[in-house]
Formats: structure tokens, C-alpha cells, sequence
């Protein structure tokens, strides 16, 4: 009994990862890729729309173990915050929600 609501109260106070959508510009690195979100946001003072991009390097590893992952550039993925990884890494593919189109 104490240990659920010590589950339940670890579940309250930690929330819901933040999620993004974005498009894989590199798969070079081993279990690493970078994915481009681009959001459009108006500009403080002068209110110009403007098209931002961040960059976050994401882990996609092996995570479904039946169901390998493979993530290729120009894949659009659902990345979620994570623990840190490493220096740079604190972000995973959740999953591949658009396959790239292949020339």
C-alpha cells in the first residue's frame, strides 16, 4: 500500500515529459540523431511572424526490442525529454511517425 502512493506522488511531482515533432537532419552518430523543430512565433516588438528552428540531438536506440527502430534522414519523429544521456542528449525518439520519401 505505501508503495503506490509513493509511485503515485513520484507521478504527480514529475508531470508529463514534453513532446516535440520534428524532422531527422542527421543519423551519422551511433544511437544519436539530430532533429530539426521548426515553430513559427511572432516577433516581440514588431510582431513580424518568424520561422524558428531548434536543433536537439535525440537517442534512438533499440527501445522496442521485437520492433527495431531505424531512423533515416528526413524522417518526421515524436521526440520526448528524458534523463540526460549524455552532454548534449536529453531527448529520445518516441517513435517514426513519417517515413522518408526515397529517391
Amino acid at each position: 500500500m505505501a508503495e503506490t502512493t509513493t509511485t503515485q506522488a513520484a507521478d504527480a511531482t514529475r508531470g508529463r515529459p514534453k513532446t516535440r515533432i520534428g524532422v531527422v537532419t542527421s543519423n551519422k552518430m551511433q544511437k544519436t540523431v539530430v532533429v530539426t523543430v521548426r515553430r513559427r512565433a511572432a516577433h516581440a516588438q514588431y510582431g513580424k511572424i518568424q520561422t524558428l528552428r531548434v536543433k536537439y540531438k535525440a537517442h534512438a536506440e533499440d527501445h522496442d526490442y521485437p520492433k527495431k527502430i531505424t531512423v533515416n534522414e528526413g524522417d518526421k519523429v515524436l521526440i520526448a525529454e528524458t534523463r540526460p544521456f549524455s552532454k548534449d542528449k536529453r531527448w529520445r525518439v518516441v517513435k517514426v511517425l513519417e517515413k522518408a520519401v526515397q529517391a
